[in-house]
């Protein structure tokens, strides 16, 4: 490419319909062998085939590029608590990208970037991690509580820990009283 070429324009038929305020980043056509599609990064979050919405920077916990292939991993919610949600890995989701470009920095960039705060934390029968993630085109944290594998999701002192926690980690990140 020269020193003027420009990117690749994203073919209107593979755009998805974006909010008024969202802007595309970087994309990328899937060879998956079963029909194409295209993944896109904007502003907001990312577009993969076969989702008829975008997911959230906040809502990707894992992103992995392998060299080939972007898999995704989504939040699930398994319950909504006071002021932040229990989350578990959603299945995850692997596209072969035909020419990434600049898809998999952007991924990378944008998932890192929505952390604000991450520790792991023991819990009675496991450990989970305590997270607050920047929403892009909110103000505020939203907070969320991933317990590892094996971890009793429905245990009143599971619960009770993880509210402690949540707790002393926003006390901890809130801002100073000038």
């Amino acid at each position: 490419m020269g020193l003027f070429s420009r990117k690749p324009k994203l073919p209107p038929a593979d755009r998805p319909p974006l909010a008024a305020d969202e802007r595309v980043l970087a994309w990328a056509a899937v060879g998956n062998g079963e029909g194409d599609g295209v993944v896109v990064a904007t502003n907001l979050g990312l577009w993969l085939p076969g989702r008829g919405h975008r997911l959230g920077w906040h809502d990707i916990l894992k992103a992995v590029w392998s060299g080939r292939e972007l898999t995704v991993t989504p939040a699930e919610t398994v319950i909504e608590r006071d002021g932040y949600t229990v989350v578990a890995d959603g299945p995850a989701e692997t596209y072969f990208l035909l020419d990434p470009r600049e898809l998999p920095h952007q991924v990378r960039a944008r998932v890192t970037r929505s952390v604000a705060y991450t520790e792991h934390q023991p819990v009675p029968g496991g450990a989970a991690r305590v997270a607050a993630r920047r929403t892009a085109g909110a103000d505020g944290l939203t907070w969320t509580v991933r317990l590892d594998p094996g971890t009793p999701a429905g245990d009143e002192t599971v619960l009770a820990e993880t509210d402690r926690l949540v707790g002393v980690a926003r006390a901890a990140t809130a801002p100073a009283d000038l």
